[in-house]
Formats: C-alpha cells, structure tokens, sequence
C-alpha cells in the first residue's frame, strides 16, 4: 500500500467484537479487526478510563495485523461504567486489568501478540509484560508512563510552576486538600460523592487542568479532556483519580527496576521533548534499564504527538508487521 511516512491507513471497521465476562460483574467491550490471519497485536488505552478509539485501528496496515482493542474496566462501552456511582471502583485496580488481558488472549486465541499504547496504556503494558513476558512478541508506545508517584506529584502540583494561574483554579477545587494536602485523593473523594453536583464540580476542575497542562500543545477539535462528552468525563476522572491516588498498586520505581523482564522483546519507545505532562526522564531512564528498546525523542513535540511522532510509530509497527 502506497502512503507517505506519516499517513496513517485507511478506516477500517472490527469484523468481530463482543463482551468479555471478567468477573467481579464487569463486562470489558472487545473488537477485533484486520486480517484475521495477521499478525496479532493489542491497543491498550489510555486515561486510565479514556477507552479505546476507533483512530487507532489506522496506526496498523490492516494486511498484515490482526488488531484487537478493547474498553477497560469501568469505561468506554464496559460495564457498569464508572461514570455510574454505584459502579464498585474496588475491582479496578491495576492487577485486575492485567488479569483482563490475559482472558482477552485467551478468548481470542492468541499465544504472542504485540503491544501498542501511550500514556497510561504504556504503564499498563509494561505491567502486563513483565508479569507475562512470555506473551509479548514486540512493544510500542509513544509518551512514556510508569505512574510512578513522582510522576503523579510532577502532573498534578510540580506542573504547577508552569501554569500557575490554572493550577491555583484546580487546587482551590479541594480546599481541604489546602498546603501539601493530596490533591488526587481529595479529587477521589469528591468523584465518590452522592451529591452529583460535587461529581460533576470536580470533573470539571480536573478536566480544566489536564488542558492546561496541553495547552502548548497543537492539536485538532475540541480540548483533550474537557471537550468530552459528560459520561465519559465523568467515568475518565473518576478512573484516574482512583489510579493515581493510589499509585496505581504499584511500588515505587517497580516497572523501571523490573525492565530487565523485558529482555529479548523489542521495544520502540517514542517521546516528545517537551511533554509537560509526562517528562522525558521518564522514558530515558526505561530506555537505559531495558536493553532491547530503543527510544527517539521528537523535538518539538509534546503528550500529544504530532506528525513525527506518527510517522515514528507507524515505521515501529511497519518494521515489526514483517516479523
């Protein structure tokens, strides 16, 4: 197929999806498209709680892979969805969408695949692939994640020094976490709230900075995260207010101290220079712990990509399709 570098490939539609029972009450939204003989490899999302996007299908040459995303827990078309305050957050943690994961493959069939994702999805993936490493073939993310708890500080106060106008908006939203209260767990609480005022008040205020934070950024269409449709704002915060409050259930440093269970499976890792929600330190210290990945810096680019971040991640997933 004829494209330039940084052309994704053309829409395509899933030929198969369906509802995966995982158990807990949860129902985790699958689709499946491509070639049904291709090359396997899974899109993990982002957010955590962004759900997966139909966009993404066109990062990979429908010939040659068989393309599965799904919804996790809690968002997207799963069920019961987190926007939803009788939905239980307690089985959504980390370890349970790893579980997830494997009965996806499972379902499917599938013995090795190949991981794609950005964000909280490439926190996800690494979590997946060291505890399975034997099901992984290669790994791609663009914007490197470990959700370590210093990453989490840097996002939600550190940023802060940068946008102070907002970031004074988005800490008075929770006055009782005033001083060096949490401001996540405070936002935890609120989206735990009966009073669907409170919830709302408080997707509204974290919307507002996670766009600030992107503010530098260029993109198409409405704001990343306020631009949402209300439900699915709603179910985004929540899920990450709970994740980040709790450092996403995983030790401090763990997925870049534990990289050495990646070795033998490639990794692609593309970063932009000035991501301000997630900074390259990030993705430079995984790169040096992970001997098989090789990471590019986009200069110019942030969180959000950009042309050379596509056409980066498309040659990724070219390379990869022939093996």
């Amino acid at each position: 197929m004829d494209r330039k570098p940084d052309e994704k490939y053309p829409v395509i539609e899933p030929y198969d999806q369906g509802m995966l029972d995982v158990g807990d009450g949860n129902l985790v939204y699958w689709e499946v498209c491509g070639n049904p003989d291709g090359k396997p490899a899974l899109v993990v999302h982002g957010g955590p709680g962004s759900g997966c996007g139909a966009h993404t299908r066109q990062y990979f040459d429908p010939d040659r892979y068989r393309v599965v995303l799904f919804d996790q827990r809690g968002c997207g078309r799963s069920t019961p969805h987190a926007s939803d305050p009788a939905a239980d957050m307690r089985h959504n943690t980390t370890a349970h969408l790893i579980a997830d994961v494997e009965r996806l493959r499972a379902r499917l069939g599938i013995e090795k695949w190949l991981l794609y994702g950005g964000s909280w999805g490439s926190t996800l993936i690494l979590a997946y692939a060291e505890e399975h490493p034997e099901r992984v073939s290669e790994i791609v993310i663009p914007a490197v994640t470990t959700t370590r708890r210093s990453e989490i500080d840097w996002l939600y106060r550190g940023a802060g020094r940068i946008f102070p106008e907002a970031w004074d908006l988005f800490r008075a939203g929770v006055p009782e976490a005033a001083g060096s209260g949490d401001l996540v767990a405070a936002y935890a609480r609120r989206m735990e709230s009966p009073d669907t005022a409170v919830r709302a008040k408080a997707t509204a205020d974290w919307c507002a900075w996670e766009d600030a934070v992107l503010s530098q950024e260029t993109y198409s269409g409405p704001p990343p995260y306020s631009g949402r449709p209300g439900r699915a704002q709603q179910a985004l915060v929540r899920i990450c207010s709970h994740y980040f409050s709790h450092g996403a259930w995983l030790e401090e440093g763990q997925l870049i101290r534990n990289a050495a269970r990646l070795a033998g499976i490639p990794g692609v890792l593309v970063h932009g220079r000035f991501d301000l929600a997630g900074p390259l330190i990030t993705a430079w210290e995984l790169a040096k712990a992970w001997p098989d990945a090789e990471l590019t810096v986009i200069d110019g680019a942030g969180h959000l990509g950009g042309p050379a971040t596509t056409r980066a991640v498309l040659e990724a997933l070219d390379r990869f399709a022939a093996q």
